[in-house]
């Protein structure tokens, strides 16, 4: 046993209170959000409203859960993150797999690696993009949220060079018993790589979630925004919120007696619902993911 030194219980204390303060700084505004979606409007544009709630009420959240339009974006997003994370794992695993190859077993592994090194370095402006998705017939469709971004050439990158640290000699064992690639890749490698698919999975869902300019791009039909979208809409013209409730009387009088500051709030607190339950998930894949993926042999 041996006993810790004085210095190193002062640095773990010191750790612990600036890892603490961290934390607290990450949960505050998510906090004040809850606070002031369940709070009354008039504490709210009085200015009294922090991260303790007062006159607590749900009239906020009745009303988003009894809208329409903010129900078809949200299944719309849920839709996308769901469609989306699956084609990026999808070729992001087919790409990464023959790339993490030495020259010898892949002779044009160097003409693709700079191919699409050079897809990251020089990204296409928005005139280009939005040509090829109109000609491609895909405007006002899911597809149009999913394609263009379908390969993320980070996330190959990360992926081949885990792949990279996997041993040999798994392979060359599978193939002396007779494994393809195929059948090597599904049943030895990505149960290996759980970690590094958990990460990947995590970028690509919070990024598709997250996404709000193509939406606004790509779709002409207000109710085929993703919800990203759709929040970016009303917060820049609330009017749009009034103009959406296409004459529900039940909902324009709930709006009498609701606040616009804790109306948003509820909005986007229930936005971040999804991913703040997604990652408890994939966090213990996380960081030895990231990790492992950065380093290169």
């Amino acid at each position: 046993m041996i006993r810790d030194t004085y210095g190193v219980k002062v640095f773990r204390i010191c750790n612990g209170i600036i890892m603490f303060l961290a934390a607290a700084l990450c949960l505050a505004p998510f906090i004040n959000l809850l606070a002031v979606s369940i709070s009354a409007g008039s504490y709210v544009a009085a200015g009294r409203v922090a991260f303790i709630p007062i006159g607590i009420n749900f009239e906020s959240y009745r009303f988003v859960f009894s809208s329409v339009r903010f129900m078809q974006s949200f299944f719309v997003s849920i839709q996308r993150v769901l469609l989306g994370v699956s084609i990026n794992m999808i070729i992001v695993i087919l790409c990464a797999y023959p790339l993490s190859k030495s020259k010898g077993e892949f002779k044009q592994r160097g003409f693709y690696s700079w191919y699409f090194i050079i897809t990251m370095l020089f990204v296409p402006s928005l005139v280009p993009s939005f040509v090829v998705v109109m000609n491609l017939r895909l405007m006002d469709t899911i597809w149009a949220l999913v394609l263009p971004s379908a390969l993320p050439v980070f996330s190959v990158i990360v992926m081949l060079n885990f792949f990279r640290n996997l041993p040999k000699e798994l392979e060359e064992s599978a193939a002396m018993d007779g494994a393809g690639h195929l059948r090597t890749l599904i049943q030895i490698v990505l149960p290996l790589s759980k970690p590094v698919i958990a990460t990947i999975v995590l970028f690509s869902a919070v990024g598709h979630w997250n996404a709000w300019f193509d939406g606004i791009i790509y779709m002409n039909r207000p109710e085929n925004y993703p919800l990203q979208s759709y929040l970016q809409t009303i917060l820049i013209n609330p009017a749009t919120l009034i103009r959406d409730m296409q004459g529900d009387a039940s909902l324009i009088a709930m709006l009498m007696h609701i606040s616009n500051h804790t109306l948003r709030a509820a909005q986007l607190f229930i936005a971040t619902i999804p991913i703040l339950m997604l990652y408890p998930f994939l966090q213990k894949y996380f960081i030895t993911g990231l990790v492992l993926g950065s380093v290169k042999e």
